[in-house]
């Protein structure tokens, strides 16, 4: 399989992308396809080895045969950034409609003052006719052409051509002419969702300033590797992330997590790339490449978003398939059958209603406004740092009756502090600690972090050796082995040969192999009311660290903020012990909880309130929370700082370190699902009674042209208000 990505430029019309995607997905050599509205971006699974250009001609004719204006190019950076002034080229691809639409006026307030009539004034709303309608015309003709023929352009085509043939030369012009201007509007409603999401993520990073010597030389952020050092000026982009080597000051962190209020950075700190330096200039080591970073990740994740259809979109989808030929086939024998079973029936005035009753009948606001409601959902939960995947995610996430959370780093800071020491007999304390430190070396947990870090502050010298392999033992702790070191620092303790543990108290005891030392290390664990790693040198038992950590800020307001939201229960998932669990359940309102449970068991657990028919959604930031992330009705990974296989495991990405967000994203879910059935209810509504009205003569082509293009505007406004921000804050 090859993947292909590619930017189909032009692009605004919600039905045409679909039209696009499914024509695309026909093609024999195509394995998958999968096309974003909202990024333009088509991304191709190629079943065999085929050069660019093959694919983006094949590619190009099949769309042409579709939508005109639509240009197909490779994906690159530059394809991401965004015209500053769509509106002049939208207004510039619509000049013909607006010359017919003014000739149309001319002709209107002529024929009113002046009594005009004859075949001039015929003529001229014939070119007022085709110029206003030359682009559904020649859409119409096209399909037609390659076998696609009911769709709105045929609708369109026949409605108005009937309507030329009886008479109606005004009404004829008229459809076509708000038709476009319905079309204009979607395309500017479509091409706002767009940018509220683009402009978010697609400033493109500039030159970096690496250091190359004494001085910093520019270079593009693709060529820089891991551990480079670069300079980021005030005011400027930081491209990759990485850590900051010298310097200190304030960074505006909202493109990435949504917060309003600048985060300062001091040396040793770790920065993300998208964030922009305010104040000071700062000198970061790069940890990641460009396409590795946080930012392009979170680009990628964008990217893929809108491309996942929500229920209500595909629904909406097929029943556009089925509902277009069925009213073809109503306003056929309305035109028909009343001329030839009732005497005093006119022709004319049944063919009348049968074309008024076409003209309402297109599915244009259903088609736009249901996707568009979720594409304007994802874009404002992005503005906000919430990163949704799918429509299908934002829609799975209304129904949601059960929260279910992880501890460490997720409910609870994750900065720990080192509170105790329990050596074992005549074991030093800063020996216990350099045996933990040296065991957890590699390691990015909370608390190996935190063991490092009480390391340096207690000035214990000498370089930590490295281990020779770790294991890590999934949900027990680490196990690392150490080899013959003949060039050991002088300061540093002789691993040579051994084999450090750190972790649960269970699992050492089993490598000790000592009951009673277990009871009573049970005993003291249970009323520590804080995380205690334990050591063991080999067989034998070195003793335990004790480490607490505190409540994020406002997670108690969050939780008691859910059940106003339709969350009925929430449960925090921990592989920590009873005592810290029972600690931090406290301190949360007394929230139920689970403790010293593995990976699996947190799964198993998920499991039991998934068969109690709840709909669950799980927070988690660590590596162990990736299958249970997965499992979940909706995963939720916690910060972007989170670890990666929890952020690919996840469905909605968190960028900022607040369980609050996850009421945020709950009010645009919500908000998002009413407005989408609002929008099903008003179209739906108000097409079904001017339908029966034109089919008893009651409705004209007027209340016809509402019913379609009004209603389509009136539900493309009633969408983009999930972009008010204020309503979620």
């Amino acid at each position: 399989m090859v993947q292909n990505e590619l930017v189909l430029k032009g692009l605004n019309c919600a039905h045409c992308a679909t039209v696009i995607r499914d024509s695309v997905d026909k093609l024999p050599w195509v394995a998958e396809v999968r096309l974003n509205l909202a990024t333009q971006i088509m991304t191709l699974e190629v079943k065999n080895q085929s050069d660019s250009p093959h694919v983006i001609n094949e590619i190009q004719r099949l769309i042409s045969t579709i939508e005109d204006g639509v240009t197909v190019e490779p994906l690159n950076p530059d394809s991401r950034l965004i015209s500053q002034s769509p509106f002049s080229e939208s207004l510039r691809r619509v000049v013909p409609e607006i010359v017919g639409g003014l000739i149309f006026f001319f002709l209107l307030i002529g024929r009113a003052v002046f009594d005009l009539s004859g075949p001039p004034v015929i003529s001229l709303f014939l070119i007022s006719y085709l110029l206003a309608g030359k682009s559904v015309l020649l859409a119409a003709l096209k399909n037609i052409r390659h076998g696609r023929v009911l769709d709105e352009n045929f609708l369109m085509v026949i409605a108005t051509i009937g309507a030329f043939a009886i008479g109606e030369f005004p009404e004829a012009v008229a459809v076509m002419l708000f038709y476009q201007l319905g079309e204009f509007f979607q395309g500017r409603a479509v091409d706002s969702s767009r940018r509220s999401i683009q402009n978010l993520l697609y400033s493109r990073p500039g030159q970096v300033l690496v250091k190359t010597g004494d001085e910093f030389l520019g270079t593009d952020p693709e060529n820089v590797l891991p551990g480079t050092l670069f300079l980021v000026r005030p005011g400027d982009r930081i491209a990759l992330d990485g850590f900051v080597h010298k310097g200190s000051g304030l960074v505006d962190t909202s493109a990435l997590t949504g917060e309003s209020y600048p985060r300062r950075l001091e040396e040793g700190d770790e920065v993300l790339g998208g964030y922009i330096c305010q104040d000071s200039v700062l000198e970061i080591r790069s940890s990641k490449n460009l396409e590795e970073s946080a930012y392009s990740r979170i680009i990628k994740m964008v990217e893929e978003s809108s491309g996942r259809k929500a229920g209500s979109e595909r629904f909406i989808t097929k029943f556009a398939r089925t509902y277009t030929p069925v009213v073809v086939g109503l306003a056929v024998l309305i035109a028909l059958l009343p001329p030839l079973f009732v005497s005093e029936a006119l022709f004319s005035d049944w063919v009348y209603r049968a074309l008024v009753f076409l003209v309402v009948s297109c599915p244009c606001a259903l088609v736009v406004s249901v996707p568009l409601s979720f594409y304007a959902g994802i874009g404002a939960a992005s503005r906000l740092g919430i990163l949704v995947k799918g429509g299908n995610y934002l829609e799975a996430l209304n129904r949601i009756d059960t929260l279910v959370l992880d501890k460490t780093g997720t409910l609870t800071v994750g900065r720990f502090q080192v509170n105790r020491f329990f050596p074992s007999k005549g074991v030093p304390e800063t020996l216990l600690l350099e045996l933990a430190a040296a065991a957890e070396v590699h390691s990015t947990h909370p608390i190996a972090v935190s063991i490092r870090k009480a390391r340096v502050f207690r000035t214990i010298t000498g370089t930590l050796p490295e281990p020779d392999s770790v294991e890590e033992v999934r949900g027990n702790g680490v196990r690392a082995y150490f080899s013959d070191y003949p060039e050991a620092d002088s300061n540093s303790i002789d691993l040579s040969g051994k084999t450090i543990s750190a972790g649960k108290l269970s699992w050492i005891m089993e490598i000790c192999g000592s009951e009673k030392l277990h009871r009573e290390l049970e005993s003291r664990e249970a009323g520590s009311g804080g995380s205690t790693i334990h050591i063991a040198l080999d067989e034998e038992y070195m003793g335990g660290i004790l480490l607490s950590d505190e409540l994020r800020a406002g997670s108690v307001k969050a939780l008691e903020q859910v059940k106003g939201y339709g969350i009925s229960k929430s449960l925090m998932l921990t592989g920590d012990s009873e005592a810290a669990a029972w600690a931090v359940s406290l301190q949360a309102g007394g929230l139920e909880y689970l403790a010293n449970l593995l990976p699996e068991d947190k799964v198993t657990a998920l499991e039991g309130l998934i068969t109690e028919k709840r709909r669950t959604a799980f927070i988690g930031d660590g590596i162990n929370d990736a299958p249970v992330l997965a499992r979940a009705d909706v995963g939720i990974a916690m910060g972007g700082l989170g670890s990666d296989a929890a952020i690919e495991a996840a469905d909605i990405v968190f960028m900022s370190d607040s369980i609050s967000l996850f009421v945020t994203a709950k009010k645009i879910s919500q908000k998002t699902h009413r407005i989408v059935g609002q929008n099903i209810v008003l179209a739906l509504g108000i097409k079904f009674m001017v339908l029966i009205l034109a089919s008893f003569g009651m409705a004209g082509m007027g209340l016809a042209i509402f019913a379609d293009v009004g209603v389509t505007l009136l539900a493309v406004l009633n969408a983009m208000r999930i972009q008010v921000l204020k309503s979620y804050k």
